[in-house]
């Protein structure tokens, strides 16, 4: 769809891992001046991520981010970045969900997410997969409690086959999201991104329709058809190309800098 004629972005909502930041976690030059650039103009930037507050607010130093808001868990913890204070969070009963998923994927690593803290896990996760403390407990004392995210993992398994085992399950209690790897993400019912950042714009008296996003996963998808204009990364999913608005370059090459230069070069 194209941008209406005049329009220009009142809040910019982006993702981080593979459109703000790469597999090394740090933000190029580029996207880091884009940001500041926004920023300059008065215009809100809220990281919209599936990762945790513990793992965002590093990301948002970074980038210069003094003061505003962050949506994490993929909706479901709501936080300011100045003073760090978690503002909302959504939970869910997450026992039914992952007995079924053991039942398909009995060798999965599972993480529930502890915030400010880490995560619980039924085993260790890859290095560098998750932010925090990782402490092991067994699974019925993992699910004992409503969590805000669980994290499932299938280091073995080729995420096609994985995609095709979730699918099939017929997930309809939870939101999820499966991730370029066998990685899936499941949240609260109805909770994505695009929720949290609804909860946002109230509080700024932004509307949706003044929202510029952009994202690469398909944990982005809600929030690139709710917004104004929803920009997807060059090497994001087909999917989630074919649902935004625009399709801008791969991160390696600048493309979500490339969007952002646009409006605030």
């Amino acid at each position: 769809m194209a941008v209406r004629e005049g329009w220009s972005p009142r809040l910019v909502a982006l993702d981080v891992d593979g459109t703000l930041v790469g597999l090394d976690g740090e933000a190029p030059e580029r996207v880091r001046s884009a940001v500041a650039r926004v920023l300059c103009a008065g215009v809100p930037v809220v990281l919209s991520t599936g990762r945790s507050v513990l793992a965002t607010r590093p990301v948002a130093r970074d980038l210069g981010l003094r003061e505003g808001w962050l949506v994490c868990s993929n909706g479901a913890v709501i936080a300011t970045v100045d003073p760090p204070v978690v503002t909302d969070t959504t939970t869910f009963d997450a026992r039914p969900v992952l007995h079924l998923l053991r039942e398909r994927l009995p060798d999965a690593l599972i993480a529930v997410e502890e915030l400010g803290i880490g995560y619980r896990v039924t085993a260790p996760f890859p290095e560098g997969e998750l932010s925090g403390e990782q402490v092991v407990h067994d699974f019925d004392s993992l699910v004992r409690e409503p969590v805000t995210r669980v994290v499932l993992r299938s280091p073995d398994s080729e995420p096609d086959h994985f995609l095709d085992v979730v699918s099939q399950l017929g997930l309809h209690d939870v939101s999820y999201a499966v991730g370029y790897t066998a990685w899936l993400d499941i949240a609260p019912q109805g909770v994505t991104k695009a929720l949290g950042l609804t909860t946002v714009c109230d509080r700024l008296g932004v509307r949706p329709d003044d929202v510029l996003a952009i994202g690469d996963g398909r944990n982005d998808l809600e929030m690139l058809q709710w917004a104004g204009h929803g920009v997807a990364m060059g090497h994001a999913p087909a999917e989630v190309q074919d649902g935004a608005d625009e399709v801008t370059g791969r991160f390696e090459d600048g493309g979500s800098a490339a969007v952002l230069e646009r409006w605030f070069g």
